[in-house]
């Protein structure tokens, strides 16, 4: 997998669990048709909106990945790490992970601006994130997928557990499998992000494009971080994984898209709980 700078790992999270087309969550479902008849428009204007982003700047795609991989390890796909500090609000963009590296904010503004014209009070900050993670790995040539739809906005956000749960470049393998198993993925093989204040490519060979050479890296002894080798070194499974995606880019495309549909179940708020945001960085007053 190739990758601009410091993007965001996710790979095979229960990649081989099956899958269906909606997810039974506390209190209601996720489903893909959820914004049918409320906003039919919503899946094209976040796709709009984003496209002409990355035209601007390639790294903007793997930005908005990484804050959706951040927000979710951090009390689940809530849009909690979106929130800026006011009131009792401590913003979980001041933990380590997120410090002087999470961006790309006022691209998601712009998105739910224009949502907010075509429908009003209707698309959540936490589906917006999730649809333009999807939409950033097509626009870098990556694998599509059905996003499940139906989560609510947190009203709260925790800067102690965006510090505690969010991998870090620098963990050993056990502590990343650990923090996985936290969020209840089970089957997980290792993650990975870095700073994306970092000045180098984590893939040097194709560092725009969404391809397997982040694994072929790692085969090759190339990995640059701790947390990219010891894939490789420190768990026959994940050398094995490494070892597959490295010769077969399509098994790799095939298993992302079902990686990124489990991480994105961690623990959405649905039915009446939390709320729909009017603006992304501040609880509705």
């Amino acid at each position: 997998m190739s990758q601009l700078t410091s993007f965001l790992l996710v790979l095979s999270l229960c990649a081989f669990a099956p899958l269906c087309f909606s997810s039974r969550t506390k209190g209601g479902y996720l489903y893909p048709q959820f914004y049918d008849h409320s906003c039919p428009k919503a899946q094209e204007i976040v796709r709009s909106v984003l496209a002409k982003a990355v035209a601007k700047e390639a790294r903007m795609a793997a930005s908005i990945l990484r804050l959706h991989f951040h927000d979710c390890f951090d009390q689940g796909c809530d849009a909690s790490l979106l929130l800026d500090s006011s009131g009792t609000i401590v913003s979980e963009k001041r933990s380590n992970p997120n410090r002087n590296s999470a961006r790309g904010f006022e691209v998601l503004d712009e998105i739910k601006s224009a949502l907010e014209k075509e429908c009003p009070h209707t698309v959540s900050c936490a589906d917006l994130l999730a649809i333009a993670a999807r939409d950033s790995t097509v626009l870098r040539g990556g694998p599509s997928w059905e996003v499940l739809l139906g989560r609510r906005d947190s009203r709260s956000a925790s800067l102690s557990g965006s510090n505690n749960n969010i991998p870090a470049p620098n963990n050993t393998f056990q502590t990343i499998l650990t923090k996985f198993k936290r969020q209840g993925l089970l089957k997980t093989r290792c993650p990975r992000s870095g700073g994306d204040q970092n000045l180098f490519f984590l893939d040097y060979v194709s560092p725009t494009k969404f391809d397997n050479y982040y694994y072929k890296n790692i085969l090759a002894s190339k990995g640059l971080l701790n947390s990219d080798q010891v894939l490789l070194t420190k768990n026959e499974g994940s050398r094995e994984l490494v070892k597959q995606y490295a010769e077969n880019n399509q098994l790799f495309f095939e298993q992302f898209p079902k990686s990124m549909v489990k991480m994105g179940n961690i623990s959405p708020l649905t039915g009446s709980r939390g709320e729909i945001r009017k603006n992304c960085r501040r609880v509705n007053s």
